[in-house]
């Protein structure tokens, strides 16, 4: 039978090979210390989880809900970017709640790619932001992320020598998987250029509220005009440890929030109710849990740097995000990401992503996902460190290597 036109465009998930080898290897009783997926450990504030257990029980709000989000979520919402960033939303035009941040890109794909649409994607990125256009029938151009003068240059090079000419520019930051921070000149700069092109801006924002060295990242919107030509993607997820609950928001241009509306009313009737009334609760109650959430997130980036450091992996401790981006230890570098990845957990016991996984220019990086205790993270480095002292030669049974 032939395969599927939109299937056969998806290519194999890089990290399904590392998820098989790892469940392979809990099934044979070993001890994995799991780094890979972003999927946060710690417990949902409980003021947050009394307000889901008071709203469930009560027979109306086990009815269809609304798929833009029940008013009540869509005004928290709209006070949470007046309180954060100072920029005011209209809720009724401006704000549509999701089913968390990757399933709103996705809609947003839909929404507006027609066949043959030309998208700018940072690389590497997190992957719903490629492959939400690839699967809703776009094409892409992968410009190296970076935060920098060179970006701009990347992305002007690339509206004067495509064709057809790009619709959408992608910005991921906080950036997933590399942690970098954007300020608010590099947003100005990259407005004014897409105002001047008629190029639409998809800003994901979704680690806004982890950050580490006391400047909160900004949000694209914040600059004047940005409503104009942009949307920005967020979610509850990691800022309250709510990954489970599937909550999250987009916001911005209203024709643009007016087409991803129209979607989501095709596909889905929006989130259990109770959800989004407890969503609501955690925006508008009292916010110190962000605090101690970000707070442990810190202390393990620092055991985590600290401990690889002293495995003699030295990685660079990321301004923000709840991951590390970590190069390849050099005498492993000529193997890639990935056989680099299969070998820590066979070897090491250590689960991270291969930073292939990621887009191309991945290669040479693993993820470490700050989703363990510290305990565990220094019995991963006291592992790793006993990798790494074995000579190379001795890992030839496993995958060729070759010399550094």
């Amino acid at each position: 039978m032939q395969e599927f036109h939109r299937i056969k465009r998806l290519p194999p998930y890089v990290f399904e090979e590392v998820n098989r080898l790892k469940a392979q290897a809990r099934a044979r009783g070993d001890d994995i210390i799991d780094f890979g997926m972003g999927n946060p450990d710690m417990p949902t504030p409980q003021h947050i989880v009394k307000k889901l257990v008071e709203t469930v029980s009560k027979p109306r709000t086990n009815r269809y809900s609304a798929s833009r989000g029940i008013p009540g979520l869509r005004r928290a919402q709209a006070a949470y970017y007046e309180r954060r960033f100072g920029v005011k939303l209209d809720p009724e035009t401006q704000i549509v709640a999701t089913l968390g941040s990757k399933e709103g890109f996705a809609n947003m794909a839909q929404a507006i790619t027609a066949p043959g649409d030309l998208v700018l994607v940072p690389n590497p990125t997190y992957p719903i932001h490629e492959f939400g256009f690839i699967i809703s029938g776009g094409s892409l151009r992968h410009l190296p992320v970076s935060t920098n003068d060179e970006f701009l240059r990347h992305v002007d090079r690339a509206m004067r020598h495509s064709i057809p000419k790009p619709i959408a520019l992608v910005l991921n930051f906080p950036a997933n998987p590399t942690a970098e921070v954007a300020d608010l000149d590099f947003y100005s700069e990259i407005v004014t250029y897409a105002k001047r092109n008629d190029l639409i801006l998809l800003s994901d924002i979704a680690y806004a509220e982890i950050y580490y060295d006391g400047n909160p990242p900004p949000s694209l919107l914040q600059v004047p005009g940005a409503i104009d030509v942009s949307v920005e993607f967020s979610s509850l997820s990691k800022t309250y440890a709510m990954p489970g609950w599937r909550m999250g928001f987009a916001v911005g241009n209203e024709r643009l929030i007016s087409a991803l509306a129209r979607v989501k009313s095709y596909l889905d009737y929006g989130a259990f109710t109770p959800v989004q009334v407890a969503a609501a609760a955690a925006l508008n109650g009292p916010q110190e849990c962000i605090d101690e959430i970000r707070g442990i997130y810190q202390s393990r980036r620092n055991c985590l740097v600290g401990s690889l450091e002293q495995s003699e992996w030295p990685i660079p401790a990321p301004p923000a995000t709840m991951f590390a981006w970590a190069p390849i230890p050099e005498k492993y570098k000529s193997i890639g990401s990935l056989e680099f990845s299969k070998l820590l957990l066979e070897k090491a016991h250590v689960a991270v992503s291969p930073g292939i996984g990621f887009g191309e220019y991945g290669e040479g990086f693993v993820r470490i996902a700050l989703v363990e205790n510290e305990q565990r993270i220094r019995q991963a480095a006291r592992n790793i460190k006993k990798f790494l002292s074995e000579p190379v030669e001795t890992m030839h049974n496993v995958i060729p290597i070759a010399s550094s």
